[in-house]
């Protein structure tokens, strides 16, 4: 039994196994809900309802995030994604 939920291997199954690429989606998708909770309203109501915005409020970013991606809520495109340093 994990006391850590999402397991780890549900979001690695998200990613192809790929720990990097997991820490940048989450990273990412956190930062964007950290943004939205920060006073970007207009935009959260039109990405998720207010019962939702008001029930993830006493939450981190990071948790929501990583549970998104567990479920399958935010994902990313193998085509379009640059994971190379510049």
């Amino acid at each position: 039994m994990s006391l850590i939920e999402p397991k780890i291997d549900d979001l690695l199954d998200q990613t192809d196994n790929d720990r990097f690429l997991l820490c940048a989606l989450a990273s990412k998708r956190a930062h964007d809900i950290n943004e939205m909770m920060r006073g970007q309203r207009n935009r959260a109501i039109q990405l998720q309802t207010a019962v939702d915005i008001a029930r993830a409020s006493n939450r981190r970013p990071l948790s929501i995030a990583f549970e998104e991606i567990a479920k399958g809520d935010v994902s990313y495109s193998p085509d379009t994604i640059d994971i190379h340093n510049h």
